[in-house]
This record gives structure tokens, sequence and C-alpha cells, in this order.
């Protein structure tokens, strides 16, 4: 079967990088952090500055290691295929939950244009998004490439006007601190916005796992994800400042819709229509990214022999329809469970746990890289040193302000794959022959 290029560039992996960041976090998180005040855009700046070292370490463990699926190929190189299968394992399936978490908010931004609708007909409007980005994905790396990169150009160009036209009704009296916070002290405020806020950076690494499938990915990544984490840091910051400056603190504490109620106060109108499909299509373009994340992951797996290695089957468009498959069927659960207003009341708490099972990820590969420095002292630099070591003490830092019991749950997913690990480590019939011999 002849298969078609299926090469991708530098604009669509810049796609890739933005797209996978920003979701639904830009419109929820400015009314989460409104009762934090003014101290919460430190919260950004500390936690984009947090990405951007993570950015240049995945820029380089991808210069180093150009393989398809990302962090576990870096652990390998460093700490072994256990704690690559591990890893590897931990970042498959987390992605399935931060996929069914976006399509959940993309559906949720519809229903103000087409009106309540029962909950099957929601569940299946996510099932049918789901089939449909799927079926995108399965067209090859290139296809769900550039679709990115018109999704991205259509998230980014309304983030950018509406801070701009923000700035003519902007008021900093705005920025005040809820009484409910006064208990805590400044350290401990800037510890709470900062871990909020790095929701919006997680998938930061996103844009290493087709590497296989990109053009000179040791130049062409590396360069995509710290020029996208830069871009996207700045996105968030000046959208945040825009929103807190337009709305009163008080009343965007209690907005269901910031970004709405800031286009009512800065445009006039109607606008909360638009802005709910300006947000269903921001989470489109971070669902497709997810998902083409999620079949590169396991394609990478598979070749290295830490899953099955049907796995690895590619159609004629070198797209990995069985990993893809599955990872699709994995997530159709979780959206069936979060129909139940209980459980959807409760998936911002899994959003954290899934956040923190991905710092075990991230963590893991800056350990790997700074292993990767020693190892070969002569030919890293002063620079490289201080982005690693600012990387791992982000990554502790986090760990050390959460609560042991969110550690506890987050780990829970790394020890998920312990079935899988003793499947494909258990003694093949070759190896009982040659025993037997």
């Amino acid at each position: 079967m002849k298969m078609t290029s299926q090469k991708i560039g530098f604009w669509a992996v810049f796609a890739l990088v933005a797209g996978s960041q920003i979701g639904s976090g830009v419109f929820l998180l400015p009314a989460a952090l409104a009762p934090f005040g003014a101290i919460s855009l430190l919260g950004w700046i500390i936690s984009g500055l947090g990405a951007i070292a993570l950015a240049l370490v995945f820029g380089q463990l991808c210069a180093r290691i150009p393989k398809t699926g990302g962090p576990h190929a870096y652990v390998q190189e460093s700490f072994g295929p256990t704690a690559a299968f591990f890893t590897g394992w931990t970042y498959w399936i987390i992605s399935w939950i931060s996929t069914s978490a976006v399509i959940v908010t993309a559906i949720g931004y519809l229903l103000p244009l087409i009106g309540d609708q029962p909950k099957f007909i929601v569940v299946g409007l996510e099932i049918v998004l789901l089939t449909l980005i799927t079926l995108l994905n399965l067209r090859g790396v290139k296809a769900s490439g550039n679709a990115e990169f018109v999704l991205t150009l259509m998230k980014i160009i309304p983030l950018l006007l509406l801070p701009i036209a923000a700035l003519f009704f902007f008021d900093y009296g705005n920025f005040v601190k809820d009484s409910s916070i006064m208990e805590f002290t400044d350290s401990e405020i800037i510890s709470k916005v900062t871990l909020m806020t790095l929701w919006g950076f997680i998938g930061v690494e996103s844009a290493t796992t087709p590497a296989g499938s990109v053009e000179n990915p040791s130049k062409t990544i590396p360069r995509a994800i710290v020029i996208g984490t830069v871009c996207v840091a700045l996105l968030y910051l000046m959208n945040s400042i825009s929103i807190m400056g337009v709305i009163p603190g008080q009343d965007l504490m209690n907005s269901k819709a910031p970004y709405g109620d800031a286009a009512r106060i800065v445009f006039g109108g109607n606008w909360h229509l638009g802005i709910s499909l300006i947000a269903s299509i921001i989470c489109i373009g971070t669902l497709n990214a997810w998902v083409l994340t999620s079949g590169q992951i396991s394609l990478g797996l598979a070749q290295d022999r830490f899953l099955p290695k049907f796995f690895a089957k590619r159609n004629k468009h070198t797209a990995p329809y069985m990993g893809l498959l599955i990872s699709s069927f994995g997530i159709l659960p979780l959206l069936i469970l979060t129909a139940s207003d209980n459980l959807a009341q409760q998936i911002n708490l899994i959003i954290d746990f899934s956040v923190m099972a991905f710092l075990f990820v991230y963590a893991i590969c800056v350990l790997s890289f700074l292993k990767i420095l020693y190892q070969n002292r002569h030919e890293g630099s002063i620079f490289q040193w201080i982005y690693g070591l600012g990387a791992i003490g982000f990554c502790g830092w986090i760990f050390y302000n959460t609560e042991f019991t969110t550690l506890l749950i987050s780990g829970s997913f790394v020890v998920s794959g312990l079935p899988m690990y003793f499947f494909m480590n258990r003694p093949s019939k070759s190896k009982d022959a040659s025993v037997a011999d």
C-alpha cells in the first residue's frame, strides 16, 4: 500500500503547541482568579516562566532524541525501559482525561446557541464531535496539523482583539482582593494562583510526540515549542489583565461567562452568543491537538515495544489508526460518566488530578535532561543548566505546595499501568523454549 507524505513544518507544529495549551482555561480562569486581585497576575508570570523553562527542556530533549512518542523516549535514554514505560503509559492515559474535559467544555459552550438539551442529546453531540475529530486525524498528521493551524488562527485573533479593545475601558480599581482570602499570606496566595494558572500551560510538550512526522524535527520542534509557549504566556497575561480590568472584581467572581460579560461592556449588544461560538472553536482546536497527540503517544510506545505491536499499525495516510481508535473508545466512558450532574461537578477535580499527573511526566523528563547534560558536560551550556534546574525547581515547588491526597490520587494513574507492564514483560514461548533446551 502506497503511503502519502505526511511531514509537517514549523507552522503546523507551532499551531499544535499553541492549540494544545489554549483551551477552556483561558475562558474559565479569569473568574477563578478574581478573588486574588492583582497578585493573581504574578501567578501567570511564574507559571508562564515555568512553562517556558519546560518548553526549553523539551525542545532540547527533542533536538537530541527526535523520536515519535515524546516523553517516554527521553526517559528511556536516561533511566531505562521500566521508567520509560510508566512515563509513556501515564502520559497516554491522562491524555484521555484531558480530551474528555475539553469535549464536554466545547459542547457546553455551544448550548447557548442551540438551547438547553436533554442529557442524551448532549452526550450524543459530544460523541459526534469526538468521532469527527478522530476521522480527521485518521487522514494523517498533515491533515490534522493543517486543520490545527486554521483553528489556532481562529482562536488567537479574537483573543488579541478583546484585550486591545479593553484598553479603552480599563480600570485598575477593579483589581480587588476578596475578604475570603485575607487570611492567607501573600506567599500562600502566590502558590495558589500559580497552581491554578499552570492548568493553562498543560500541553507544552505535545509537539514532541509526532517527531517522526515533522520536517527536520531536531530544529523545527524546539523552535516551535519555545516560540509557541512564549506567545501563549503573553496571550494569557494580556487577556487576564484585560478581563480583570474591565469587569469589577466582585462581579467577575460571580461571572459564569467572563468573556461574554467583558464583550458586552466593550462592544455592547448581544455578544454572548459570538463569544460562546469562539470558546467552542478554541476547545475544538485543543481537542484536535490532543487526539493527534494521543495517537502519536501510543504509536511511539508500540514502536518501542511498550504496547502491543498492533498499536503501530498505520493506514495509507500513515495515521496510527489502531491507537487513535482505541484512544477514542477509551474516552467514550468518560463522556458518558460526565453526563451525570454530580460527576459533571467533579470534572474540575479530575482536571486537578490530571495536571499533577502531567507534572510527574514533566519532572522525570527534566531529570532525564539534567542527566544527559551531566553525562555530556563538554557539550552543555550554562544557560541549559539554568533553565534545566529552574524547571525541576518549578516542578518541585508545585509538588511541595500540593496536598498529599491529590498527589496520591494522581499517582494512581502511574500505578494503573501495572497490568499492561506485566503483560508486555511476560515470559515468551521462545524464552521458555531456550530455558528448556
